[in-house]
């Protein structure tokens, strides 16, 4: 890891999560300010979002999107807008809306087909300014938004046409289009550009204006890295599989294999990669991604990684599955290639190598320098009699030490749920016995929840760790018991947590100062 601060710690939030009162009801890109501000002054080096992509209209899961480059509108701040200023701002809502913004602002959760209608209404009324004042004028505004537009045509063109075309069909996946369209013959594809001009123009604007605010937002992160999350698959209803459709396997799913959680394994419904055809290209799409993600984050976290080295396939609709490649050599070529057109963005790079990964995985990352994972509740010498918990101390530099994952229980649910034996196992940890008292370490194993002590401890040991780097879930530091999404589930429980407070009070809540001046302390005592 390349850094001037060698060893750093931060928090993982979702951008979703962190409202502000001004915002419409979910977390938006201006509120990244108050977070990355409480972050500075707790002397925490690195806010983790994950993906901010275009998710679709009837889903809120991030690791489903519409997109592998673009930014979701609905974290488009409206209050920062120009054009929705000038249409008069939210004293231009109709009563309707006025009522729905109210609703989603006073939401217990993230209201999504709320949040999303009402702020597509005011975006397009903020679009049509625009475009009767600024475009049609000839503006410096006009001219800025040409020059985005030609700078990242390179993805934007692609994505503002599959966009535009999405809506036309009522926001049904591509592969129900009209053949023509679906197999991109261009004299079709010109007609479509002319027919659905002003709606690509709308789709551009809101990119445009994303990413002006996203600018802005990491001007004033201070000392802040923000780092983004590269799901190592997309969607196939997504403009970068309908534009790069033979260099996918369309009639393949994406899956993991049975292993002792799951008799049949997983099919995860997303197309994988046709792997001759990327390479014979040098991975050009990969390295494009790499090249926005470089555009948008100071560093990113892989996942499954080990899907990116050996990927687990079957064909649509079930049946039995295989590894592609098939074998140990061309796996780990595989991995070493894709893993190094990535970096050849100047962005740093973190694998997320949880659950059943092969050990020369492991071992290529370590070669490659790229830092794994270091899950706490699942370091153990797991072939030792007991059964022991690694201690932090002794966690390799090369590594990302965490308590937990966006997909795990928060701390405090897992030491609930923890048996007498591996609440001892965690507590013979040498350097957790060394800041417990004997008396705490016996309350604590009987005791029937996390104690802001022995949390505490746990948190303290961790900021300890032989890692350079160390990304805390909010909820663990917090002691919060929320989860962000319970994987194989499918509700409203999922991707719709808020902060109990907004955003900007961040600074000013005394749970959260008070938090933050211990890992500030922390910070310090151990170099981060």
């Amino acid at each position: 890891m390349s850094s001037a601060r060698s060893r750093r710690a931060g928090i993982l939030v979702p951008l979703f999560s962190i409202p502000s009162t001004r915002s419409w009801g979910i977390g938006e890109i201006g509120d990244l300010e108050y977070v990355t501000r409480w972050l500075d002054a707790a002397g925490q080096g690195v806010l983790q979002l994950l993906p901010i992509t275009e998710t679709p209209s009837d889903d809120c899961s991030p690791y489903g999107s519409l997109s592998a480059m673009a930014i979701d509108p609905q974290y488009i701040t409206l209050e920062a807008m120009e054009d929705f200023a000038a249409t008069g701002g939210e004293g231009g809502l109709a009563p309707e809306q006025r009522e729905a913004l109210d609703r989603a602002r006073a939401a217990p959760s993230i209201d999504y087909p709320i949040v999303r209608a009402v702020k597509q209404g005011a975006l397009r009324r903020a679009f049509r300014h625009f475009l009767s004042k600024e475009w049609a004028a000839g503006s410096a505004r006009a001219a800025a938004f040409r020059r985005f537009t030609a700078d990242q045509a390179w993805w934007l063109d692609d994505y503002a046409l599959f966009r535009a075309l999405h809506a036309h069909y009522g926001e049904r996946p591509w592969m129900e289009w009209p053949e023509p369209i679906r197999s991109r013959q261009p004299h079709v594809l010109e007609i479509e550009h002319l027919a659905r001009g002003e709606e690509i123009l709308f789709r551009q604007y809101l990119q445009w204006v994303a990413g002006e605010q996203w600018a802005t937002a990491r001007a004033r992160a201070r000392s802040v890295a923000i780092f983004g999350d590269l799901p190592f698959v997309v969607s196939a209803d997504s403009a970068d599989v309908w534009a790069r459709q033979d260099e996918f396997l369309l009639d393949r799913s994406v899956g993991v294999p049975p292993d002792a959680f799951s008799a049949t394994g997983q099919d995860w419904g997303l197309p994988p990669y046709r792997w001759d055809l990327v390479m014979a290209r040098d991975f050009a799409w990969l390295r494009l991604r790499a090249r926005r993600m470089a555009d948008l984050f100071d560093g990113c976290r892989v996942d499954h990684v080990v899907g990116l080295y050996r990927t687990f396939v079957r064909p649509q609709g079930g049946g039995d599955g295989e590894f592609t490649p098939a074998d140990e050599a061309s796996q780990l070529a595989l991995g070493e290639r894709v893993l190094a057109a990535l970096a050849s963005a100047p962005l740093q790079i973190v694998a997320e190598d949880l659950g059943t990964v092969p050990d020369f995985v492991r071992q290529s990352l370590a070669r490659m320098s790229i830092p794994g994972c270091k899950v706490f509740r699942w370091e153990r010498r797991w072939h030792e009699p007991g059964q022991p918990f690694k201690d932090p101390v002794d966690y390799p530099a090369e590594a990302m030490a965490t308590s937990g994952t966006h997909d795990t229980e928060p701390m405090t649910v897992w030491w609930e749920r923890a048996g007498v034996d591996e609440r001892r196992a965690v507590l013979a940890i040498p350097s957790i016995r060394d800041r417990l008292s004997e008396q705490n370490r016996a309350r604590a194993i009987d005791a029937p929840t996390l104690s802001p002590e022995t949390r505490a401890t746990l948190l303290e040991v961790l900021f300890a760790s032989g890692a350079r780097l160390l990304i805390l879930p909010i909820q663990d530091v917090f002691g919060w018991s929320d989860r962000v999404n319970q994987p194989a589930t499918i509700g409203a429980q999922n991707w719709t947590w808020r902060l109990p407070w907004p955003s900007e009070r961040m600074s000013t809540e005394p749970e959260a100062v008070a938090i933050g001046n211990q890992l500030r302390e922390w910070s310090t005592r151990y170099e981060r």
